[in-house]
């Protein structure tokens, strides 16, 4: 007897502190647990998802990279600096030479037959001129090589400047910033696509949180039912009116009701997890949702025509494919201007010394500097700018097969959507009727079983259908708000901007 009553205590307790874990209204004052709603939970999705994060990155460094294109209209100026130490000098000869390379044969005889006019003239001056004649100091010659060449440059070279260059016209340079800007556009719409699909993401597992929150209420009422007609049957044996099969029956009633309570707890553990794991929440952050699964039953009665869910214009992926299609159409529109001539102006400015020495303060620095255009005109290329346009262009041809096979399957999904909304609807219509009928039919045969009138069977047999009409009730309502959210992420609705 005693055994039999501390099995009952332990029976009515243990599941019961599991139940009062998951009510909202019964919490302590001091619990920090954050209990939200849909909206709350869509909202924090938006600003702490990872993969809405990363969406957001990739829009800026799109534009980055926009900007960057642009760069390439301006004057592009650098500084350049350079130091040169010859190592041996280059030689250089006057006139033609003998056969054996010396230098020193015909040169001497052409010049002879030059200078010899000059020569004399000046020798006639000179025996003119009255007074002393100055000797002549000549100028100081490079130096001369064995073989009569005159080795010219200086040791020492160095060198500074500035040059700028920049665009007149390049057509293709002009086209590949528009096809930049495009690329900012299919950021944003991807980044876009990352939203609808957290929302989704965010939708199914708040949906599963309700879900495994009603399978744990029902589970508990037939715990609780099998706890009474413990107590029934007791009393019953106790006054013999009940046989000892009943009162084993009725306490493995109670035991094979006490798992399916801790499973149902664990389903809403694990589906609180997923959800904070969806919304970038940590995973060490205690959270509970609002609401139940009967709230969005009342919204699911509707006339379901197919032709209002037939525009497709707000679909994230065919919006991507459009936008892919304009870019290979302007990116075969910059190739073709390839054979357009480009024309750029330059400039260069730069100072040159050469010395044979490092005395820097008697350097002498000459400088130098131009300006220019240059013109350049493509001829032939061997086919290489024939064939990258052709590539591209079949690359468009298949971008166009690839729409409209997505836009088909499309259609499908929208298609099983409804259906499945369609069948749920139908469903929980005729699992409510079930579950009152159900629920009379228990009443009367618990009542019936205090009378005496019917047994454990009957009363675990109506119990079954009871559970088993609740779970199926639950489960179309569950169906119906998957189905719908699938449908609104393929449509592009009920996207929140941030």
């Amino acid at each position: 007897m005693y055994l039999k009553k501390i099995f009952l205590v332990l029976a009515l307790l243990i599941p019961g502190l599991a139940w009062a874990q998951f009510q909202g209204t019964e919490r302590p004052a001091g619990d920090s647990t954050l209990v939200l709603s849909l909206e709350d939970a869509i909202r924090i999705a938006l600003s702490e998802n990872t993969s809405v994060k990363v969406a957001d990155m990739e829009i800026r460094r799109q534009k980055y990279a926009h900007k960057g294109t642009y760069a390439a209209l301006f004057p592009q100026v650098n500084g350049s600096g350079s130091y040169q130490r010859t190592i041996k000098k280059q030689v250089m000869y006057m006139g033609g030479g003998d056969d054996s390379g010396s230098g020193s044969g015909s040169s001497g005889g052409m010049f002879d037959s030059i200078l010899a006019p000059i020569e004399w003239y000046l020798n006639q001056l000179i025996a003119q001129a009255p007074g002393p004649i100055l000797p002549y100091v000549p100028e100081p010659t490079p130096e001369q090589d064995n073989s009569g060449g005159i080795a010219v440059g200086r040791l020492n070279t160095w060198s500074a400047g500035i040059s700028a260059s920049m665009p007149l016209v390049n057509a293709q340079l002009w086209k590949s910033i528009s096809i930049s800007a495009d690329q900012v556009e299919l950021a944003v719409e991807k980044a876009r696509e990352s939203r609808l699909s957290t929302v989704t993401s965010v939708k199914q597992a708040y949906y599963a949180v309700l879900l495994a929150k009603e399978a744990f209420e029902v589970y508990k009422q037939v715990y609780e039912n099998a706890v009474e007609n413990f107590r029934q049957t007791e009393k019953k044996y106790n006054v013999q009116k009940a046989s000892e099969l009943d009162l084993t029956r009725a306490k493995s009633n109670v035991a094979a009701a006490v798992p399916n309570v801790y499973n149902a707890e664990s389903s809403i553990l694990l589906a609180l997890w997923q959800l904070k794991a969806v919304m970038g929440l940590d995973l060490e952050r205690e959270i509970d949702v609002k609401g139940s699964l009967e709230d969005y039953a009342q919204t699911m009665f509707r006339d379901m025509n197919e032709g209002e869910y037939a525009d497709l214009d707000r679909n994230t992926t065919l919006r991507q494919l459009d936008m892919q299609a304009r870019q290979l159409a302007k990116t075969v529109r910059m190739q073709q201007y390839a054979y357009i001539p480009t024309l750029s102006l330059s400039f260069t400015y730069s100072f040159n010394a050469m010395t044979d020495n490092f005395k820097f303060s008697e350097y002498h620095w000459t400088p130098y500097s131009f300006v220019g255009l240059s013109l350049s005109i493509p001829i032939f290329s061997g086919g290489q700018r024939l064939y990258t346009i052709k590539q591209t262009r079949v690359q468009a041809d298949e971008l166009v097969l690839q729409r409209e096979n997505t836009e088909r399957q499309l259609r499908i999904g929208i298609h099983q959507n409804l259906q499945s909304m369609e069948t749920a609807m139908r469903t929980y219509d005729a699992a409510k009727d079930a579950v009152g009928t159900a629920q009379k039919a228990y009443n009367i045969t618990a009542a019936s079983y205090q009378l005496g009138k019917s047994t454990l069977t009957d009363l675990s047999n109506t119990e079954l259908t009871l559970t088993q009409t609740r779970l199926q009730a639950a489960q179309a309502v569950y169906n119906f708000v998957v189905a719908k959210a699938s449908l609104e992420q393929t449509l592009g609705y009920d996207f929140t901007e941030k």
